[in-house]
């Protein structure tokens, strides 16, 4: 444990922790945080960690970052992780907590195309008993997250621009990454997400026989939505209220932002509004970046 002298030493530091279901891309997220320049520990053992970070700190120069890896597959010590933060943070360290999920459908597909045996796994359990046994064990740290990023639609090279936004952001300059996500209600919201928006108050190509085998990236999808007086009008009154509010958030600090739109399905009215909304933001001088979460279904 360190002492409370730490903390002038401690400013110094900036200490990152990544953590997260397995399968959720932990591994992937800490090789981009070393490409950013972190000293990245993975898979420490918890009595290890002060240590580390206090090494860190009093160095001549002192590293800056650093990066810290942690699963519960380390099972005895697991449980004495809430502690060892309370004490990092006492020490002047305040320590920024990312956590990592995505859905149980994509972590079992994950651990099957792998055919890697689930961490949590004990004789004769499941895939899917592992999942539920590990999101337990890490629902304290999930609580205590500072970012929540759902890697379920997010490929590789996706994920290394949310980590890079949510590590630099504006402490480095860049603009604020803005993300709209589309789903379905009938599946559940995504994780990680900053504002939701439902939009099925508008009129849904479902049940137009034409349009229902299609999705919203059809133009003849999109032409019917956008038809709708409350879908034009939609789009220009979240616009303008994003327009008001992107650059108050970024005064603010946020390094990035996940906005929700959810139909029923996920696969017509939410991506076409999704990218009509992309847009209108796009021509307000935002960028965004849209993700489909049920597109596929």
């Amino acid at each position: 444990m360190m002492s409370a002298s730490a903390s002038p030493v401690a400013a110094r530091t900036r200490l990152v922790i990544v953590t997260g279901v397995s399968g959720s891309g932990r591994v992937s997220a800490m090789r981009v945080l070393e490409d950013l320049g972190f000293y990245c520990v993975d898979n420490l053992p918890v009595a290890l960690a002060p240590n580390v970070v206090k090494l860190a700190s009093e160095r001549e120069p002192p590293i800056a970052n650093v990066a810290l890896g942690i699963d519960a597959r380390e099972r005895i010590f697991f449980p004495q992780w809430p502690q060892v933060l309370d004490d990092l943070a006492r020490a002047g360290f305040d320590p920024e907590i990312i956590f990592l999920d995505a859905s149980d459908e994509i972590l079992a597909r994950r651990y099957s195309e792998s055919r890697r045996p689930h961490p949590m796994a004990e004789t004769g359990a499941s895939v899917p008993d592992s999942i539920r046994r590990e999101r337990l064990a890490l629902a304290e740290m999930r609580e205590r997250a500072t970012r929540i990023i759902d890697t379920t639609t997010l490929t590789v090279h996706e994920l290394r621009e949310v980590m890079t936004a949510a590590v630099m952001g504006v402490r480095g300059g860049v603009q604020m990454a803005l993300a709209l996500v589309s789903f379905g209600y009938k599946y559940g919201h995504p994780v990680g997400l900053d504002l939701m928006l439902d939009v099925r108050f508008i009129p849904n190509p479902f049940f137009v026989a034409e349009l229902r085998p299609l999705n919203g990236l059809d133009p003849r999808v999109r032409d019917y939505v956008m038809a709708q007086e409350q879908a034009r009008r939609f789009v220009d009154e979240i616009g303008r209220l994003l327009e008001f509010l992107l650059p108050l958030y970024q005064r603010e600090g946020k390094s990035y932002l996940t906005i929700g739109l959810g139909c029923t399905g996920g696969r017509h009215r939410s991506p076409v509004l999704a990218r009509e909304l992309r847009d209108y933001l796009a021509r307000a001088g935002f960028a965004a970046t849209v993700r489909d979460h049920d597109l596929a279904r």
